[in-house]
């Protein structure tokens, strides 16, 4: 197992570990959700754009329980080609969100670090993610499904890459 996926595994089995203390908690903890999905991107490589497929997962805190609808995300994504190339994308940032019957509509707006290798090279360009898409509330409690997508920016060697991400996957909310 890659240090990535065993750092995310960890993240993820922390966080619910966590959850069944917020019962003896008093409602101290926020409450939020945790997203794990499968990712397609148009990502640019220094200057040749190529798809890749992927993972994408991210936890999301809703600190304030008068303002339900912002929160704070902590997103993380992973794409791979047979060519040798992986990509993490980390970032961090607010997302406003509301209700429609069983759909949870968002935009968010992230900001953070790419780490590109590719044929040897290391590439850490920050990185700039704006997006957004809905969770559709599925028939099991506290479980949703999400659509999202989002637009990445980043500037290499001067010159600009604009990328895109399409996600979906289960949703766990708290």
């Amino acid at each position: 197992m890659s240090k990535t996926a065993a750092t995310v595994l960890t993240f993820v089995g922390l966080l619910l570990f966590s959850i069944p203390m917020s019962a003896q908690m008093n409602g101290l903890l926020p409450t939020g959700n945790v997203y794990v999905g499968g990712s397609y991107a148009q990502l640019t490589n220094v200057a040749v754009k190529q798809s890749y497929r992927g993972w994408n997962a991210s936890a999301e805190a809703i600190p304030f329980a008068s303002r339900p609808y912002l929160g704070f995300v902590l997103d993380a994504s992973g794409f791979y080609r047979k060519t040798a190339i992986t990509q993490y994308n980390f970032v961090l940032g607010p997302r406003v969100s509301g209700e429609l019957g069983k759909w949870r509509p968002f935009v968010h707006a992230m900001g953070g670090l790419r780490h590109l290798t590719s044929s040897g090279f290391v590439y850490n360009p920050v990185l700039i993610d704006v997006g957004g898409g809905a969770d559709y509330k599925l028939g099991f409690r506290n479980f949703s499904w999400r659509f999202q997508g989002d637009y990445m920016h980043t500037r290499y060697a001067g010159n600009s890459q604009n990328d895109y991400r399409l996600s979906t996957g289960i949703v766990w909310r708290f």
